[in-house]
């Protein structure tokens, strides 16, 4: 059986059993080139491992989408192209002190490279929000 029959098998093997959350990336040394869609584990999908065995307690907790109890600073850019919701629609997931930026300029998915000023100074006035 070749690469490719092996991930086909995988693949059906994968579909077969799906039911969600989906895992943590996988721990196999491999490059896969696809289309990226948020909603599907390509690295299930074609049997590739999935994550590393001691996060999986963590992960489970994650999965119940936990209210955030630290001060939290969420950043966007304002080029960021990948689809995301409004930053209204997950602020309730905050219960300490929130604040949402939007960094402007032409920043997109990569904040701490494209804007490394914005990115560092949300840092330190998260810090403070503690503090005041």
């Amino acid at each position: 059986m070749n690469i490719t029959d092996e991930y086909l098998r995988n693949n059906a093997v994968y579909a077969e059993r799906f039911s969600g959350p989906l895992p943590l990336p996988p721990a196999r040394h491999v490059a896969v080139v696809a289309c990226m869609d948020a909603r599907l584990n390509i690295y299930s999908i074609l049997g590739l491992a999935e994550g590393e065995a001691q996060y999986d307690d963590l992960e489970q907790q994650l999965a119940a989408s936990p209210v955030i109890a630290v001060p939290t600073i969420t950043l966007e850019g304002d080029a960021n192209g990948a689809p995301h919701p409004e930053p209204s629609s997950y602020a309730s997931k905050f219960s300490g002190k929130y604040a949402h930026r939007t960094i402007e300029g032409g920043v997109g998915h990569n904040l701490p490279q494209e804007a490394p000023e914005a990115f560092a100074k949300a840092i330190i006035d998260v810090d403070a929000f503690d503090r005041g």
